[in-house]
């Protein structure tokens, strides 16, 4: 009976040691530390709007942007392109604290506004060289809502303009985790470079495998998904879409006043030649006045 008793007091021991636990393993409440701090949440949503008079090609150009960015809300074409302070009231409807919004000039010139709504900043641009999606050249692609990273070239910390709108481009094309039609996926990056005194827009698909050796090591590879622009900075305000003149592109020139001076040129050429014309026949009618009355054209007349 007392080797019994001995035996049951050994495995009750054997079975406290066991279910200690070490101080340093256990889950201790450290009350000297405060509350962690929260992360602060990206809620940014882009109004994604165009005037009348738009294209073919720059209808593309928005639905491609649509496609690329999950949070944004398109809206309704607006209708009058000098009543540009309702922006920040339509973007107010519809919870948005961005704008993109696209003007059409003459049916062949646009220009993008990207503005924060309400209080600004607002920055206008001319769009070039506008290529989309539905090209031959562009052969990548991507998965429709997923999130892609953003790329900026250094130039954009040389100036104060450019650190601007990297600040800008940052809070409309970085597209939040808690966006409601985002994917949980990241396969595609965004990139931005100043070349020029303007803005290339690129837009490049991650591949981790070359298609042509499946099973082979991966080798991360960028292929160009589109779309593509180019952007030339005119004026910077400190309002959204009004407001006083923060910076103004020296250097820009409109494209009607190119295409203005283009016609000033090809009409100097044609009253060049037509004075040129004058001269020569006011040469052949002087040279008949000096004619005597025994020249050929006059004896064998």
């Amino acid at each position: 009976m007392a080797s019994v008793l001995k035996a049951q007091k050994k495995n009750q021991a054997v079975k406290d040691v066991k279910g200690k636990r070490k101080a340093d393993t256990m889950d201790v409440d450290d009350t000297t530390e405060g509350p962690s701090p929260k992360r602060p949440k990206n809620k940014q949503r882009v109004l994604l709007l165009s005037s009348r008079g738009v294209t073919h090609r720059m209808r593309h150009l928005m639905n491609d942007l649509e496609a690329l960015l999950p949070h944004v809300k398109k809206d309704a074409k607006l209708d009058s392109k000098s009543h540009l302070h309702l922006l920040p009231e339509l973007a107010d409807l519809n919870n948005c604290n961005n704008a993109l919004y696209f003007e059409a000039r003459r049916h062949e010139d646009l220009y993008m506004w990207a503005a924060k709504t309400p209080n600004g900043p607002s920055i206008k641009m001319h769009v070039q060289n506008v290529h989309t999606m539905d090209e031959l050249k562009m052969t990548g692609n991507c998965l429709k809502g997923s999130r892609g990273l953003l790329s900026f070239d250094k130039g954009f910390d040389e100036t104060e303009w450019g650190k601007l709108t990297k600040e800008v481009f940052t809070h409309i094309f970085g597209v939040p985790a808690t966006a409601r039609k985002a994917k949980p996926f990241i396969d595609h990056i965004l990139t931005f470079s100043i070349l020029d005194d303007k803005v290339w827009f690129r837009n490049f698909q991650i591949v981790e495998k070359d298609p042509l050796q499946p099973n082979g090591p991966p080798q991360t590879s960028l292929v160009e998904i589109g779309p593509r622009f180019v952007l030339t900075p005119i004026r910077i305000f400190e309002g959204a879409f009004s407001g006083a003149t923060v910076y103004s592109n020296p250097e820009f020139v409109s494209p009607a006043a190119v295409r203005s001076a283009l016609k000033r040129e090809k009409g100097s050429k044609y009253g060049m030649r037509k004075l040129a014309e004058e001269e020569r026949y006011g040469r052949e009618a002087a040279r008949k006045r000096e004619e005597d009355e025994l020249a050929v054209s006059k004896v064998f007349a």
